[in-house]
């Protein structure tokens, strides 16, 4: 459950973060005000309470099961650190080359599509990472809901058998081997990118 909980996370994160970061970048304020707001909101206040307001806080009004509510919280979590991570990398490509594509005919959509995602995508690669790798360390606090992962299961069974210690160093192990095992995947995919670039 944990694996589950933490890639919906991270691809419900993904989605809005993509979409948070163009609005930023936006010159219209419609767009660029909203987006800050829900950056400085989330980035400021802890993925705790964000779980216990889409669960207990909106139960009065919309009642949401405890898995969508582990992976929404973490999703819209994790939204607004990938925001920022994307729309700087975005950002850091030179202004020229949005220019010349223009120059040769592209539709800003086109261009940025072409031309400006695939080159941040690749600046971004280390940082996205890091946050993959704490949202799978963050999606632990889905057992504070009753979402039986990796947390909740080894205290159900240490309460049963007595062995809590035992337990803990086993889940303290199953985490390490998924981070490390994302570190892995990350690293390669940032070196294939490397040597493709070379090659270009």
């Amino acid at each position: 459950m944990t694996l589950e909980i933490t890639t919906l996370g991270i691809l419900v994160g993904f989605i809005i973060g993509l979409i948070v970061a163009f609005a930023k970048i936006s010159r219209l304020k419609i767009f660029n005000v909203p987006a800050a707001s829900y950056i400085y909101i989330i980035r400021g206040t802890p993925l705790l309470l964000q779980l216990f307001v889409i669960y207990y806080g909106l139960a009065s009004v919309i009642r949401i099961p405890e898995i969508p509510s582990a992976f929404i919280a973490l999703g819209i979590h994790n939204g607004a650190y990938l925001a920022e991570i994307l729309r700087g990398a975005i950002q850091s490509i030179d202004r020229g080359q949005m220019e010349a594509a223009r120059s040769l005919g592209m539709t800003q959509a086109k261009a940025m599509r072409r031309i400006i995602l695939p080159q941040a995508f690749k600046r971004a690669i280390p940082p996205l990472g890091n946050q993959f790798i704490i949202a799978t360390k963050d999606s632990s606090l889905a057992s504070t809901i009753a979402v039986p992962e990796l947390i909740l299961k080894a205290r159900q069974i240490g309460s049963s058998t007595f062995l809590y210690m035992e337990m803990l160093v086993t889940v303290a192990i199953w985490y390490l081997l998924m981070t490390t095992t994302l570190t892995i995947i990350v690293n390669k995919i940032e070196n294939r990118l490397k040597v493709s670039e070379y090659q270009d």
